[in-house]
């Protein structure tokens, strides 16, 4: 009788466990795919922006077309090596990778570009076993799951910006629909 309640046990744990499993390792796959379509519709839209206008800002307190850029990959870096991957965070304050300053259009992009692929790789081997892990986001208690999206929020935020500067410079953005 103690046989059949262990297998039955272990039966019943399989079937819940197994469904939990496979929609964790989906949300990895989904994310990785919708990470990749964003990462291609912001550098059509970099691509797009002439380099003259990477200095615009809407306002004085703005961060300009170039600093919008630089600043999704400097957050895309923090919230996949250092919050997911747990890497030490970059010193906003002396890092320069993220900084305007002396770069072209063409770096900015690259730098941006290479931040993508670091990011996709880890998060391609993310464990999704540690989705449901908890950390301290700006002292908000968030999963890891909430953090991957909260940084989907940011880029889409800060895209939406720089979609709103070429309009105030007279340019058509990329369409959106081709990058779903």
């Amino acid at each position: 009788m103690k046989h059949l309640e262990i297998t039955v046990s272990v039966i019943l744990l399989s079937l819940v466990a197994t469904p939990v499993f496979a929609q964790q390792n989906e949300f990895i796959s989904d994310y990785s795919e919708r990470l990749e379509q964003s990462r291609k519709y912001l550098i059509v839209v970099a691509e797009t922006m002439p380099e003259e206008f990477y200095d615009f800002k809407a306002a004085p307190e703005s961060l300009s077309f170039a600093e919008n850029l630089l600043h999704i990959g400097y957050a895309l870096d923090w919230h996949s090596q250092s919050l997911l991957g747990g890497r030490e965070s970059r010193d906003w304050n002396t890092d320069r990778v993220y900084k305007v300053a002396g770069k072209s259009k063409a770096e900015m992009i690259a730098v941006v570009d290479e931040t993508f692929d670091a990011a996709l790789a880890l998060i391609k081997q993310f464990d999704p076993e540690d989705l449901t892990d908890h950390l301290d986001y700006f002292g908000l208690d968030r999963s890891k799951r909430q953090i991957f999206l909260l940084l989907t929020d940011h880029i889409t935020h800060h895209r939406g910006q720089m979609l709103v500067y070429m309009r105030l410079n007279g340019l058509t953005p990329p369409r959106y629909v081709l990058f779903q």
